[in-house]
């Protein structure tokens, strides 16, 4: 990465960290509740050493589902961003996330507008053992992947990746995309509908050294150059299913559970079936499995996902 790069570039003026996307994910929504205590105790927008305010928004995002500690109420408002979902006609049979994706785009965007946001960063947990993952739509947004190196730095002792979900052939669909930059902060492993401390200070470790970095950024800070681990998604594998019932008939293998971003080869244990076969991995090249047995993806038909690592500089 080219310091150059990143220094011209405008300030970061304007940042939003999301809580409680997903109803059910409780780090985040802690963790935004908690700076929103710290900032009515501070009463003024922070400042960097220059004496220009950066501006940081605190959002609840889906009040209804944290009110019920559930994903969501009607459908997946991490779904609900694209240009199709934020102009429509909003009618009495309209989803309650998709009102209320509207709502977010009217405070945090228009998305692709001069008006977004500068930077988003939304909070979210994973049943997975992933570490702490910033999942981005770009291999090439500077910004997010500073940020992700700044944070490689400062939390040595937790595996912190960074995953790229390539939707060049389609839109972007998650609140993140709203901002003229942004990111999704994954950590986990955490059950939904629970708040573990290790994690939860993990993802608030986080969300202060991000803000620590657009702090250096917008006062004209150098960073290095370097190279950096990039996990671009290629594919996702549903669980085998019974062609009539469409049941699922296997759980994710034994010697694969809980080795998310470890090398799968073909021929490795991918699934052990409800009568205890084993079903072997048949793709063509190794890839790097995460999300692996993400609990709320069952309903999304999504086992683990694939991802080739590539070195980014």
């Amino acid at each position: 990465m080219e310091v150059e790069e990143v220094e011209r570039l405008p300030r970061l003026s304007r940042v939003a960290v999301c809580g409680g996307t997903h109803g059910n994910e409780l780090s985040g929504v802690y963790l935004v509740r908690e700076l929103l205590k710290v900032k009515k105790k501070k009463k003024k927008e922070e400042e960097d050493e220059d004496g220009g305010a950066m501006s940081v928004l605190l959002v609840l995002s889906n009040p209804r589902a944290m009110q019920q500690c559930l994903r969501y109420i009607d459908t997946d408002l991490n779904r609900c961003f694209t240009h199709a979902c934020l102009i429509g006609p909003t009618l009495d049979k309209t989803p309650y996330e998709m009102r209320r994706a509207r709502e977010l785009n009217a405070m945090l965007g228009p998305k692709g507008s001069a008006g977004a946001m500068d930077l988003i960063c939304d909070l979210h947990n994973t049943t997975a053992n992933m570490g702490l993952s910033l999942i981005t739509y770009s291999d090439h947004d500077w910004i997010c992947m500073h940020i992700f190196r700044h944070l490689q730095r400062q939390i040595p002792d937790t595996p912190v990746r960074y995953i790229h979900y390539d939707v060049t052939s389609k839109e972007s669909y998650s609140l993140d995309s709203v901002g003229k930059h942004g990111f999704a902060m994954e950590v986990g492993p955490q059950p939904h509908g629970v708040v573990r401390s290790n994690i939860y200070t993990t993802m608030k470790s986080g969300v202060q050294y991000m803000l620590d970095w657009v702090h250096f950024f917008n006062s004209g800070v150098i960073f290095d150059g370097g190279f950096m681990d990039v996990f671009t998604v290629v594919k996702h594998i549903d669980y085998p299913r019974d062609g009539e019932t469409h049941n699922i008939t296997a759980a994710i293998h034994p010697q694969l559970q809980d080795r998310d971003f470890c090398l799968l080869r073909p021929g490795d244990p991918l699934f052990q079936t409800f009568s205890g076969e084993t079903l072997r991995y048949t793709g063509s090249e190794p890839l790097y499995p995460f999300f692996i047995n993400e609990s709320a993806y069952y309903e999304k038909g999504i086992a683990l996902c694939l991802a080739r690592k590539r070195i980014k500089g």
